[in-house]
């Protein structure tokens, strides 16, 4: 592990390490580490930062500011995760005059956008998960894992890194489940209640005051389902509630509910109901 000083980041040693080793080796291909580091007393601010790759931010002591491409800054505290990542420009770092205790993991491979998919990884927020003195072993055998530089330690290293991503994550999750407020329900009502609303996701959220990003956040959260599938679930409901009472044609359904193509209508319907609309109202009818 490389150990130095560059005052530009902080007045302290800090430590940097790349996993330098044949990636045709390495026996788990879906998730990899790149680079870790630990940066004590980080008093370095990066504006406009473009990133190529992942990289899970864990602070640990001091504190500073986050900020995701025009999104509201957020206040980052002892205890406090976030994520960089492509596609995205960020400002961050400790507060004027002040510094914070960092360690990064940056990693690629098709295993994070599962993390993403299933876990309580918000991509654009900090999330406070706490700390722990277990934590700190746990990160410093990754790095000595990683000074290894064999590539049999390096997949021992990522699959250490996802265990403690995991449980950062699920004991957040575990807090949201405590905390849950009335918001979050009074979004998914007013979802539900806006079947027949021609509005963009985006236009919904604004209206809630939230970004995209955090409205797809809660819609999983509280029902399991990404957005666009929860809200042609939502139609696909109130469509089967026509069917059964009312004669309106399956065209004039499919308008009322917002989609311009009946065959297009017909095979959402059919995905998430089973059948197609008139054979499901032939066969309820029977």
């Amino acid at each position: 592990m490389t150990r130095i000083m560059d005052d530009m980041i902080s007045s302290y040693p800090i430590r940097l390490i790349g996993a330098n080793v044949d990636r045709s080796r390495l026996r788990v291909k879906t998730l990899q580490l790149v680079s870790a580091g630990h940066l004590p007393g980080r008093t370095l601010q990066r504006k406009d930062a473009v990133f190529e790759r992942w990289a899970f931010v864990y602070i640990t002591g001091g504190q500073g500011y986050y900020q995701v491409n025009k999104e509201p800054r957020k206040t980052v505290e002892a205890g406090s995760l976030f994520c960089l990542y492509p596609g995205a420009v960020f400002q961050y770092g400790s507060d004027d005059g002040g510094y914070w205790d960092e360690y990064y993991f940056t990693v690629e491979g098709t295993r994070v956008q599962e993390w993403l998919d299933g876990w309580s990884i918000q991509p654009d927020s900090v999330m406070s998960v706490g700390c722990d003195d277990s934590y700190f072993s746990r990160m410093e055998m990754l790095f000595s894992l990683m000074e290894s530089g064999t590539p049999v330690h390096l997949d021992r290293a990522a699959l250490l890194l996802e265990s403690f991503l995991y449980e950062l994550t699920h004991k957040l999750h575990t807090a949201e489940s405590r905390n849950r407020t009335g918001a979050h329900h009074h979004i998914i009502d007013d979802l539900s209640n806006s079947v027949y609303d021609s509005i963009a996701p985006s236009d919904f959220a604004a209206r809630h005051h939230i970004s995209l990003s955090t409205l797809r956040r809660i819609v999983y959260f509280c029902t399991g389902y990404p957005l666009n599938e929860f809200i042609h679930r939502l139609k696909a409901a109130e469509a089967k509630r026509i069917l059964l009472n009312t004669d309106d044609s399956v065209k004039e359904i499919s308008s009322r509910l917002g989609y311009n193509d009946v065959f297009y209508f017909s095979r959402l319907f059919k995905k998430y109901v089973g059948v197609a609309p008139k054979i499901f109202r032939r066969q309820i009818g029977l």
